[in-house]
C-alpha cells in the first residue's frame, strides 16, 4: 500500500508526494506538525498539513530570504528573526561573521524541538552562541523593542491561523520601530498564481507601501510551493535594494550558495507584466 502526502494549493489543485516514512506526528498547543520521510524530496516538514520545507528545496527560500537583504545593508550586526523554527534562515545567517546578534522569535517549542531531532541539517545553528531563542507570540515580543535590529526576517507560515496577525499594518508599524534608522525588513509573501493567494498578496503589499518609504517584492522559483513561484518583500527605511545592492563586498565573502547568485539578485526583482499590474493596483 503506499502512502502518500497531498496539500491543496487550490480548492481545485492540489499537490502529491509519495512518503516512505512518517517519522513524527505531534498536535503541539498552536499547531499539527508531521515530518515525512520522501523519496524525491527527503524529509518534508508540514504545519497543518501545510508544506513548510523538504530537504531537497530549502536552501532556495532560505537563501533568498537572507541573502537578499544582507548584500544591501552594507553594516548587519543584530537580527530579529521571526517564525523558522527549522533552522534554516539562522543557519544562513550564521555564515555572517559581522553578525552579532540573531534573536529568533518562535511561539510553538515543539517545532524547534522536531527539527533539532529529524531535520538536523536545518537546526545545526541553533545552538551558535550569538543566537538568542524566545518562545513567545512575535507580536508581544516585537511591541517592546524600539531601535534595536538592522534587520528584521519574517519567515512566518501564510496569513491564516497562528500567523495571521503578522500581516497586518499594525504589525509592520511595530517592525518599523524596531528596526533602526536604516533598517531593513524582508518577509514571505506567498505566491500570486491562484486568486484567494493572489489577493492576499495585494493587501499585504499595500499594508507594507503604506509603511515604509521603499518596498519592492522579489521573487524564487520553488518546486513544492504553491505553483512553484514565491514572493518576497523588502521593506526598507533607507536602502534599495539594487541601487544600494553591494555586489563587489557580497563575493568578497565567498559564500557558497546553491542559488542564490549577485546576478540573480538583480533579476529577481524584475517582475512578470501580471504581477507587476497586480501590485500596480494598491500601490
Amino acid at each position: 500500500m503506499e502512502l502518500w502526502f497531498s496539500e491543496f494549493h487550490a480548492p481545485d489543485v492540489k499537490h502529491s508526494i509519495r512518503v516512505d516514512r512518517h517519522l513524527y506526528s505531534h498536535k503541539s498547543e498552536y499547531q499539527q506538525i508531521d515530518i515525512f520521510d520522501t523519496p524525491e524530496f527527503g524529509r518534508v516538514l508540514t504545519l497543518d498539513g501545510n508544506v513548510m520545507l523538504t530537504e531537497r528545496d530549502e536552501f532556495i527560500y532560505d537563501e533568498m530570504i537572507t541573502h537578499v537583504p544582507m548584500a544591501v545593508h552594507p553594516h548587519v550586526k543584530d537580527v530579529l528573526v521571526i517564525g523558522a523554527g527549522d533552522g534554516g534562515v539562522v543557519k544562513e545567517l550564521a555564515r555572517y561573521e559581522s553578525i552579532r546578534r540573531i534573536d529568533l522569535v518562535e511561539m510553538d517549542e515543539q517545532v524547534i524541538e522536531a527539527c533539532r531531532t529529524y531535520l538536523p541539517e536545518n537546526a545545526c545553528r541553533l545552538d551558535d552562541p550569538r543566537v538568542h531563542i524566545f518562545y513567545d507570540n512575535a507580536l508581544r515580543y516585537i511591541r517592546r523593542c524600539k531601535d534595536q535590529y538592522d534587520l528584521i526576517i519574517v519567515d512566518s507560515t501564510d496569513p491564516f491561523g497562528p500567523s495571521e496577525g503578522y500581516f497586518t499594518r499594525e504589525f509592520y508599524g511595530i517592525c518599523y520601530n524596531a528596526l533602526h534608522e536604516d533598517g531593513i525588513m524582508v518577509n514571505q509573501q506567498g505566491s500570486p498564481f491562484y486568486k484567494h493567494d493572489a489577493e492576499e498578496i495585494q493587501r499585504c503589499h499595500k499594508r507594507i507601501v503604506s509603511t515604509f518609504p521603499v518596498s519592492r517584492v522579489y521573487q524564487a522559483h520553488i518546486p513544492t510551493y504553491a505553483a512553484g513561484y514565491w514572493l518576497f518583500g523588502f521593506a526598507s527605511k533607507k536602502y534599495h535594494p539594487i541601487d544600494d545592492f553591494d555586489e563587489v563586498k557580497w563575493k568578497e565573502l565567498k559564500l557558497d550558495t546553491q542559488y542564490y547568485t549577485t546576478k540573480l539578485h538583480k533579476g529577481c526583482f524584475y517582475l512578470p507584466a501580471y504581477l507587476e499590474k497586480m501590485l500596480e493596483e494598491v500601490e
